[in-house]
């Protein structure tokens, strides 16, 4: 398979052994009650292999309506899925999955819910700070508060529950290049997609994805002293051109690439590579 061949949203990669795998949403009716999640392996980017099932979301009662925004990290030697799915209560929220195997299958693991129950959340990503301590990064979402927010809360040793208090890093709002989302008649600001990066010269870097102008781009923040903190700046935007939830990774050779869906409309999302640079103090697009 192609990438033009693959309608997915929300794409994240995991390089193992020289062989990329890549999950995501699968894009029917915009990530709603599909079942759960694929996973398409490449050894190089350009061809990929049939989706291969990796969590049965209906299995585990977790198929109510959105399965969305795979994440998978590896963490003390098994590997860790984070992705949102709507509870009993109707509100979504972030939960941890975990398997042995990049193909799966994942399984529920410990609470399995991890962002406050009473809140609408999504796209949580695991943060390992420098000395050891994982955090879950993720989005306080503007179907609830008008003006989405990202917030990080640690998490225990074992990944299976909250060992603190959300803590807010910034709202969509505060973001200078961020515009906002008419919806209803009333101006939301977005959050989606956060993802950590740590830059060849230990800067400490999230992108995230937002509107300007009515396109989803990718922003970038760049966190003070290396790490993940309330102390942050905006830089500008990464990319703008009707793409986003995406994250950075690594090729075996050493290059660094950013994938994301393009266009951001349901039913003809696909994933997109493109190689960018790690400059030391800034991420910049070919």
């Amino acid at each position: 398979m192609k990438c033009s061949d693959i309608n997915i949203r929300d794409p994240f990669i995991v390089l193992k052994d020289g062989i990329f795998y890549m999950y995501g949403t699968r894009a029917v009716r915009f990530g709603n009650q599909t079942g759960g999640f694929d996973v398409y392996t490449s050894s190089d980017l350009e061809t990929w292999s049939d989706p291969i099932p990796c969590f049965d979301s209906e299995k585990y009662g977790l198929n109510r309506a959105v399965n969305w925004a795979p994440e998978v990290h590896e963490y003390r030697g098994s590997y860790y899925m984070f992705a949102t799915f709507t509870q009993e209560s109707g509100l979504k929220g972030t939960c941890v999955l975990k398997s042995d195997s990049l193909t799966g299958p994942f399984a529920p693991h410990g609470d399995i819910l991890l962002t406050p129950a009473e809140w609408e959340c999504l796209d949580g990503t695991l943060y390992v700070s420098p000395d050891g301590v994982p955090y879950l990064v993720f989005c306080h979402e503007h179907m609830q508060i008008i003006d989405g927010t990202i917030c990080c809360m640690e998490l225990s040793d074992d990944l299976t529950h909250p060992a603190g208090e959300p803590t807010l890093l910034f709202k969509a709002s505060d973001c200078p290049y961020a515009d906002a989302y008419p919806m209803n008649g009333t101006d939301h600001y977005v959050t989606d997609g956060p993802f950590m990066y740590r830059s060849k010269t230990g800067e400490q870097f999230m992108i995230w994805s937002s509107f300007i102008k009515g396109a989803y781009v990718e922003l970038i923040a760049r966190f003070a002293g290396g790490k993940l903190c309330t102390e942050f700046e905006h830089m500008p935007p990464l990319y703008t051109k009707d793409g986003g939830h995406g994250m950075v990774f690594h090729t075996t050779d050493g290059r660094l690439f950013f994938t994301f869906h393009s266009p951001n409309a349901s039913g003809h999302e696909h994933p997109c590579f493109i190689e960018i640079k790690d400059n030391g103090d800034m991420l910049q697009a070919e």
